[in-house]
């Protein structure tokens, strides 16, 4: 089974072809058959850095050892120091196109000799052009502590500030969008940070469990909401809808056009995150149909669309959005056919990887789409 992370050194330059209309949707009556992935293997990004800081919470959580470190491998031990913190921006990167950042703020599984948690502010964009981590003792957390953070930023790398800074802690929304209002950029709740929540999974094994103050078995102290499904608002139902597959070749085709035609949707860098599938590899996705398509396409697109879960016990599809929002986007008739096609469905999403995709046409039988969204499930982030 297919596990995600950061593929090495990937940071991919975008390129896109021609547009080509989607090719015609299979509807199985059953997706009984497993798709063939041809993935790599996966191993982390090596995570440069610019330069590191020393920090009080760090000091405090590990005092310094009165054993003599060699001159010759003081480099090695500042880079491997789980202490430390990252300040980094890719030269080849002009910071002007830097527009939209990934924030997390909250506590970690480390305590300082106070014996109380430390907190620390990570920043990144989608690209991991900037790398950016900052340790805070728990009593100065609040929204002006972080306003003047996201400033430092911008002040130590020379970077402009965001128009835009994506969160997905609904507990941290309002010291978040507190910090952001006053540094007048625009904050948007969603839990489509998949390259900050891989890099927080993959900090928690390189950094926080290698940190002396680390606590085994520590639970996050803000885990994420997974709220009962509410019904769907009227504006954003559509007709009719179906259970759907696209070869991979089609999916990149149609997430490419996104950036050359009109439509409506959301890609996902996959390079970055390490998925190598083949072209023929069938991928599972969900057609809404309905008359008034585009309409429908432009609100969803607001809605920062997350996943698509087939809910068997319910005979529902449940439709995530956002950071803590969930929807009944469709219903069913509960019988062992629609069971099994749903159950199928869901299985060829974990066959994948998690991948999988929402498309909004005018009808089921439509080569083109108006809307298009390649989504991902991903588990919780450790911390």
């Amino acid at each position: 089974m297919a596990t995600l992370s950061f593929s090495p050194a990937k940071i991919r330059t975008h390129s896109f072809q021609s547009h080509k209309p989607i090719s015609k949707f299979s509807l199985p009556s059953k997706l009984n058959q497993t798709p063939s992935l041809f993935y790599s293997h996966l191993s982390l990004k090596t995570f440069k850095t610019l330069h590191f800081r020393n920090n009080s919470i760090s000091d405090v959580s590990s005092p310094p050892e009165t054993e003599t470190v060699p001159e010759q491998d003081e480099q090695d031990e500042e880079d491997n120091d789980p202490t430390a913190e990252l300040c980094y921006l890719d030269p080849e990167i002009d910071p002007e196109s830097i527009l939209e950042w990934e924030l997390d703020f909250c506590s970690r599984p480390i305590l300082d000799i106070r014996g109380k948690k430390i907190w620390e502010l990570v920043v990144c964009d989608d690209s991991l052009s900037l790398q950016y981590t900052k340790y805070f003792p728990n009593n100065v957390i609040n929204s002006i502590t972080l306003r003047d953070a996201i400033a430092s930023i911008s002040d130590e790398l020379g970077l402009p500030l965001p128009e835009k800074i994506r969160f997905f802690r609904s507990q941290m929304q309002t010291i978040i969008t507190k910090a952001c209002n006053e540094l007048s950029i625009k904050y948007i709740p969603s839990k489509r940070c998949l390259s900050l929540l891989l890099w927080l999974d993959e900090r928690y094994e390189t950094v926080y469990k290698r940190h002396p103050g680390f606590q085994k078995g520590t639970k996050p102290l803000l885990p994420l909401d997974n709220p009962f499904p509410m019904e769907l608002p009227d504006n954003l139902f559509g007709e009719k809808w179906a259970f759907v597959q696209l070869p991979f070749s089609a999916v990149k085709e149609e997430i490419s056009s996104l950036q050359t035609t009109f439509n409506f949707g959301a890609s996902l860098d996959l390079d970055l995150l390490g998925i190598e599938i083949d072209d023929k590899t069938l991928i599972p996705g969900l057609s809404v149909a309905t008359s008034r398509a585009k309409p429908l396409a432009a609100w969803m697109n607001g809605l920062e669309v997350c996943s698509i879960e087939a809910d068997t016990n319910r005979a529902s599809l449940i439709l995530s959005v956002g950071i803590s929002t969930r929807y009944v986007y469709a219903t069913y008739n509960k019988t062992e056919v629609t069971t099994n096609e749903a159950e199928a469905w869901e299985a060829a999403k974990k066959a994948c990887g998690g991948l999988h995709f929402l498309a909004i046409q005018e009808s089921l039988d439509s080569d083109d789409c108006l809307g298009f969204w390649l989504l991902l499930d991903l588990p919780p982030p450790p911390v």
